[in-house]
């Protein structure tokens, strides 16, 4: 069996190939023209085989070569990431990440996102950002933040890039004391003419979370207008309207006086990770392809299977998240 060629040596090789001719070739690399030739006549008698034709006016590859070179080109590139990522680790990454979030964030997912993410870059500091409902951006939009969790729809723009983590349903929240609290499942239908907290944000925004699409031609009857989950909840519970929530709300949110009813005929939430895609901030990436890896394992209860892009309007691929 012949040796495995140094890594040298490829890159000698690779140079001659993309070059076909031994003069450039050398000066590309910055040795002698003849040191190269010896260098290659050395890997073709290890490999035994012969990488080049040549002749006085000319330089070309042959079969083999042509193989080889596709191979050299693969090796050399995840030998320069092995460099790069271990002179990368031994300096450490330094900054602070801004993460723009509302209310329970990514649910379950949110603490195994930050610690895998913090065992990967200790020295990055990770700043989490709460946002009140007027901004779905959750500090995007102005730059405040690097990355966020948000829960579309959101209006797609060219510095905005999102993709979906997970899918759950909606639910409806109401006092206990609500006359169809006792209820194990509801449908839209049967609260179209309730009063309804609206969240204080964008028209789009509010209007997914007060089911409009489902309610045909019933208008919503409003009971107040809050700018938060807490402030939603204390509407709720002196009796000014009920709401419309994902379902993770329940497991971080619930408190005595509520009651948490499945609600039938209602499209599920979506929760996304974005970032600005206009901003140079390394450790972006690295969160979002952790947050990516954590939410492939379905470690959120009773999460749906994200729907698959479609071609449609702008507004919803941004529901949709993709």
């Amino acid at each position: 069996m012949p040796d495995t060629p140094e890594l040298r040596s490829l890159r000698y090789f690779v140079a001659v190939a993309e070059e076909l001719h031994f003069g450039r070739a050398a000066a590309r690399l910055h040795i002698s023209q003849p040191s190269l030739s010896v260098q290659i006549r050395k890997l073709e008698h290890s490999l035994g085989v012969r990488l080049f034709e040549r002749t006085s006016r000319h330089v070309e590859l042959t079969v083999v070569g042509t193989v080889l070179l596709e191979e050299a080109h693969r090796l050399l590139t995840g030998a320069d990431r092995l460099v790069a990522a271990t002179r990368e680790a031994s300096r450490g990454v330094h900054g602070t990440l801004v993460v723009g979030f509302q209310g329970n964030a990514a649910a379950e997912l949110t603490p195994k996102i930050l610690t895998a993410f913090q065992t990967r870059h200790p020295r990055v500091q990770v700043e989490m950002r709460s946002h009140d409902f007027a901004d779905p951006y959750v500090g995007l939009a102005t730059g405040s933040v690097d990355v966020a969790f948000v829960r579309p729809p959101l209006l797609v723009h060219d510095w905005l890039s999102i993709e979906t983590l997970f899918v759950e349903p909606r639910l409806l929240v109401t006092s206990t004391d609500f006359p169809l609290a006792s209820r194990r499942r509801i449908s839209v239908e049967e609260v179209l003419d309730k009063a309804f907290v609206a969240r204080r944000a964008p028209e789009y925004w509010r209007d997914f979370w007060l089911a409009t699409d489902a309610r045909g031609p019933h208008t919503v009857k409003l009971g107040a207008e809050v700018g938060s989950v807490d402030e939603c909840f204390e509407a709720i519970l002196s009796g000014r309207g009920v709401a419309f929530t994902q379902a993770s709300t329940q497991r971080f949110y619930d408190r005595p006086g509520l009651t948490f009813i499945p609600v039938e005929g209602l499209p599920p939430s979506s929760l996304a990770i974005a970032w600005r895609n206009d901003m140079d901030a390394p450790p972006v990436n690295d969160f979002v392809e952790t947050a990516r890896m954590l939410a492939a394992l379905d470690l959120v209860p009773g999460a749906l299977t994200p729907p698959q892009p479609t071609a449609a309007a702008p507004l919803a691929l941004a529901v949709v998240g993709q």
